[in-house]
């Protein structure tokens, strides 16, 4: 199949946005295959200014500053797909996004080698007391003593959220010789010699170093605060590089300023400014042994390339395919093209009885299906079908009608 005939829309009236300086990989991908309105904005915008700009917008790119709310949601008539150029997707309405048939897609393990790495090189940064030492010789001032320097070999390292990076940083801490334990909400399969956790205050007790590897959630908001500070063992270290909800940072000032917690690194914060050069706080400035990072975690030049690799093809292929793998809203569906045929997406709610009018719509008009295939999830079904070109035109119009559609689009 020619690139020229791959979407019905002319591919010159497809208008792509992506925000937050996404990697250049996305915007090749795209330019490549034909699509020449590409734009790339380097910061975030607001809902306001979504609000103004993505009502001609058909593919949308974003990391994890941009807020996609209801309200943008139903400006963006033309929406077809939201592409999360990071791991998470809770920037993301989703409920509204699935209400309005918007695919939604991530990229969850692009960079998890990036921030893996680091946090193990935080570890022994923080374990060897490296920060204060680095400051004092910034100072003009030497420093060179053990007390309160340790290796990592031997120490037992806690692992809060045992996905796609917690089970990395797994793999690299046992290489080290650190002992490894990590609590999940869900059962996880232990990596190497890995001890899953009974309890979180099980992990905090045993742990000389605690590292965070979750998503934001209601259950994980402010998960280290004042009463599970006090759970862990005597000068321990923290490492958050999950989500800056996830902890009180004034009750982690408190416990390093006590000394309860030895050092810490903090990548994720409450709250971050819009764009670099912008001001900043946080109440863990100016505290020894303390390394903050402007969320940075998996901002290396090779997690980025992948990133942009992976959304990108994964917003193509929808575009022009109709496969929904990854997707976090319409179902997952992957189907290879039927030859002498045209293909239209169904989004619908999931009501009894779509199907059904659908089959019978087509059948009053002798319009034949060369392939059909359904998909739902507890809000919408996706249907995708393949009907005879002469009268694709016709059947689309005909699926427009179907009560509870919410979207239908010729791909090809």
């Amino acid at each position: 199949m020619s690139s020229a005939n791959t979407t019905s829309y002319p591919k010159e009236k497809i208008r792509i946005l992506f925000l937050e300086n996404i990697s250049d990989a996305a915007v090749k991908h795209f330019r490549q295959h034909g699509y020449v309105q590409v734009e790339k904005i380097s910061k975030a915008l607001t809902e306001d200014e979504l609000v103004n700009v993505i009502k001609d917008v058909h593919i949308l790119g974003i990391r994890s500053k941009t807020q996609i709310t209801s309200k943008v949601l139903d400006a963006a008539k033309k929406l077809q797909a939201i592409g999360c150029f990071c791991i998470g997707v809770n920037q993301v309405d989703l409920k509204a996004a699935t209400k309005n048939g918007v695919v939604v897609f991530n990229a969850p393990y692009s960079n998890t080698r990036s921030v893996a790495e680091l946090v193990i090189g935080l570890a022994i940064m923080l374990i060897r007391r490296i920060p204060d030492k680095n400051k004092a010789a910034h100072e003009g001032i030497w420093m060179k003593e053990a007390k309160g320097s340790y290796e990592l070999r031997g120490k037992t390292l806690g692992i809060i959220g045992y996905g796609n990076i917690g089970s990395q940083v797994s793999v690299l801490a046992e290489s080290l010789g650190m002992k490894v334990l990590f609590y999940d909400v869900e059962t996880k399969l232990p990596l190497g010699n890995a001890t899953d956790a009974r309890t979180l205050k099980e992990l905090l007790k045993k742990s000389d170093v605690v590292t965070l590897h979750v998503p934001e959630t209601t259950q994980t908001t402010n998960l280290i605060n004042k009463t599970t500070l006090k759970s862990f063992k005597q000068g321990a270290i923290l490492i958050n590089y999950a989500r800056g909800e996830v902890v009180d940072l004034d009750a982690l000032r408190k416990q390093i300023i006590d000394g309860k917690i030895s050092g810490a690194a903090i990548d994720v914060f409450p709250w971050e400014p819009e764009k670099n050069g912008d001001r900043f706080q946080t109440p863990l400035q100016d505290l020894p042994n303390v390394i903050l990072t402007p969320h940075i975690g998996g901002s290396t030049e090779e997690a980025q390339q992948n990133i942009g690799e992976d959304v990108s093809s994964k917003l193509y292929n929808y575009l022009e395919k109709g496969i929904t793998f990854g997707s976090h809203t319409v179902p997952a569906l992957a189907l290879p093209p039927q030859e002498g045929s045209h293909r239209i997406l169904h989004i619908h709610n999931n009501v009894p009885g779509v199907l059904s009018e659908i089959n019978t719509r087509l059948s009053k008009h002798n319009i034949n299906i060369l392939g059909q295939y359904l998909k739902t999830n507890d809000t919408i079904g996706y249907v995708v079908l393949d009907v005879n070109k002469n009268i694709s035109a016709h059947a689309l119009q005909l699926l427009r009608e179907v009560k509870g559609t919410i979207k239908v689009r010729m791909l090809y």
